[in-house]
């Protein structure tokens, strides 16, 4: 989807981890990984301790909703990230946090999907695309994103508006990344999904020069304090 047979910094190769030596349940990001996923936001950008926790889930939330995210739009498949199907590890050079799936992850899908004929123990079958809609809201947002998101309330002081308009964005990008492989309408695949995950009201669709279209933000991810100050392309801070 993203024009590469390369992979994809944060996300580990063929996404299901077979071997699970060295990977961690995501659950330990809001207890005991903590601390580790903010000193090396910290140490990566040089950050203060609320930026780098800004600039943390920025990262995370955006490999992590990818799967869920192009599953839905591409195939009305979508695997539940429950923060214990999710696994994750430090130890590469270049992303903040590799991100993989247990092998065993359950993928939830509509009535006549071809792969329900087989009869896979892990697939899930639900009656419509509000259903669909409502178990990615489940598994990614209730079950993993909301108690990292106490987590960090608990270390530094971010506004939940401020986390949440990451997510938005996350997803508007990822979708607008692959439009060009995608069924149907961006903006209104966009649409579906932000409204499923109740941050439809954080980010604007605008027009690019070439008819595309691109993100405008309506919060801040917080780049602008770093030492070397970074402004985002679509990001609500004017220059």
């Amino acid at each position: 989807m993203f024009g590469t047979s390369t992979e994809l910094p944060g996300i580990a190769p063929d996404l299901l981890v077979h071997d699970t030596a060295g990977w961690s349940s995501a659950s330990a990001l809001a207890g005991d990984h903590l601390d580790t996923l903010l000193d090396s936001a910290r140490r990566r950008w040089n950050a203060q301790p609320h930026a780098a926790a800004a600039l943390a889930w920025k990262a995370y939330t955006y490999w992590l909703a990818l799967p869920a995210v192009l599953g839905w739009a591409s195939a009305r498949r979508v695997p539940l990230l429950t923060a214990d199907n999710v696994l994750v590890h430090f130890d590469d050079q270049r992303p903040l946090i590799t991100i993989g799936l247990r092998a065993d992850t359950p993928v939830a899908v509509l009535p006549g999907d071809p792969i329900t004929i087989a009869n896979r123990p892990h697939v899930r079958v639900v009656p419509d695309e509000a259903a669909l809609l409502a178990e990615l809201r489940a598994s990614l947002l209730d079950q993993h994103l909301t108690p990292l998101l106490d987590a960090l309330h608990g270390r530094v002081r971010l506004g939940k508006r401020t986390l949440m308009g990451s997510l938005s964005s996350g997803v508007a990008y990822g979708v607008l990344r692959s439009a060009d492989v995608l069924p149907g309408a961006s903006a209104e695949t966009i649409a579906q999904l932000h409204e499923a995950l109740g941050v439809e009201d954080l980010i604007e669709l605008v027009p690019t020069a070439n008819g595309k279209l691109d993100v405008q933000r309506k919060t801040c991810c917080l780049a602008f304090t770093l030492p070397q100050p970074k402004v985002c392309r679509g990001c609500c801070i004017k220059s």
